[in-house]
């Protein structure tokens, strides 16, 4: 239970007010209980010792009262104190009883306070039985509904930079399309190279907004839960290293090396191979954007009990620790220009994440002066999404 650091476990406490009434409570039980064991001790040794007609019987019973000069009979005592016994029950019954509706007043007090927007705030008192088990339902009911007002409050966030960053992506290519293909209506070009250009330029942005809205549209489809997983039997090692060999060309423009170091000649597993293909495509085209200064890059796989363990690292520019907590977040980007030539959409890692999990594994990354790497752990058996 969360409670506040000033806030203690403790009993409750009764106020003077309340003491005041419990004590009244007492005393009018006691006086109440003596009058009704007066009433029956008289009644019953009336029935015992009389047998008396009912009109003589009232007469008689008054006389006993404030007559009777005879001594306690055998059956008196045990009589008087069963009725003590049954006093002392009854009246710690009723006592606890209204103890118990003073306990309640005060939770209820103590729920208005919450109720009233001080969701920080748990009842603090320390009881047992059915009152404490009510005590915790009700603070654990506080902290799942300040839990769910903060998700709500996360995704209401979160659809906020969703529709900010996706306005920055299309605006700033689709401004470029608009004002290339304005030139060109309007006949504000000097020679057919003029025009060209003009088209080639509208042509690059006009990609740029399809691989966003790709990117989104794949996003969008892998977060879903249940989406379906074209489960095969594959080997991992040969997919890694044919990728590797597609991204040679390219690494080897940027002065980049890749490296493929597999542990075992073969690494048999099920899984999506089109869906697990795009996970090492976003981080091996991250590695060779964002890898500043860096020469090399190394993949390595090894089998760990039921798991396949992949590693993509290179020696580029360390990430900080603050941009590691939000890499794998829809739309981040360590450097925060948000510019097209540098960065991508912002959601490769976040699709990468999503399909990992879709699989069972999951991934994280680390960083420091020598590498940065990319861990996944993806069990060898993959469950099929119906």
């Amino acid at each position: 239970m969360k409670l506040k650091d000033d806030e203690k476990k403790t009993r409750i406490k009764l106020t003077s007010k309340e003491t005041s009434e419990l004590i009244i409570e007492g005393i009018i039980t006691v006086i109440l209980l003596i009058l009704l064991n007066l009433a029956l001790f008289i009644l019953i040794d009336q029935i015992v010792n009389t047998s008396l007609p009912i009109d003589q019987f009232m007469w008689h019973i008054q006389y006993n009262i404030f007559y009777d000069p005879r001594p306690p009979m055998f059956w008196q005592r045990p009589l008087i104190f069963m009725m003590i016994v049954a006093d002392i029950i009854v009246l710690y019954w009723r006592l606890i009883r209204r103890y118990k509706q003073m306990q309640q007043q005060h939770i209820i007090s103590e729920l208005h306070y919450i109720s009233n927007g001080h969701y920080d705030h748990r009842i603090p008192f320390e009881l047992k039985g059915d009152l404490g088990r009510l005590i915790k339902s009700i603070n654990a009911l506080v902290d799942s509904t300040v839990e769910a007002l903060e998700e709500e409050r996360r995704i209401e966030q979160s659809k906020d930079e969703l529709i900010t960053n996706v306005s920055h992506d299309i605006r700033t290519p689709l401004t470029s399309i608009i004002g290339y293909l304005g030139l060109i209506e309007e006949g504000k070009y000097n020679s057919e190279e003029d025009l060209l250009k003009f088209t080639h330029t509208a042509y690059l942005k006009s990609r740029q907004m399809k691989v966003l809205v790709d990117d989104l549209f794949e996003y969008t489809k892998v977060r879903q839960s249940n989406v379906p997983l074209n489960a095969m039997t594959f080997d991992m090692n040969q997919l890694i290293g044919q990728l590797t060999v597609d991204y040679e060309l390219e690494a080897s423009k940027k002065n980049r090396v890749i490296d493929f170091l597999p542990q075992e000649d073969t690494l048999m597993m099920t899984g999506d191979t089109e869906k697990l293909v795009r996970v090492f495509d976003n981080l091996l085209s991250n590695a060779l954007k964002y890898g500043v200064n860096g020469t090399q890059i190394i993949i390595t796989s090894e089998k760990i009990g039921s798991e396949a363990i992949i590693v993509v690292k290179n020696d580029g520019d360390s990430i900080p620790q603050e941009s590691l907590d939000h890499l794998f977040d829809r739309f981040y980007r360590v450097e925060e220009s948000r510019s097209q030539q540098t960065g991508g959409t912002g959601l490769g890692l976040a699709i990468a994440q999503s399909i990992v999990a879709l699989h069972g594994g999951y991934i994280y990354a680390t960083s420091n002066n020598n590498w940065t790497s990319f861990t996944i752990h993806l069990p060898l058996e993959t469950t099929s999404h119906s």
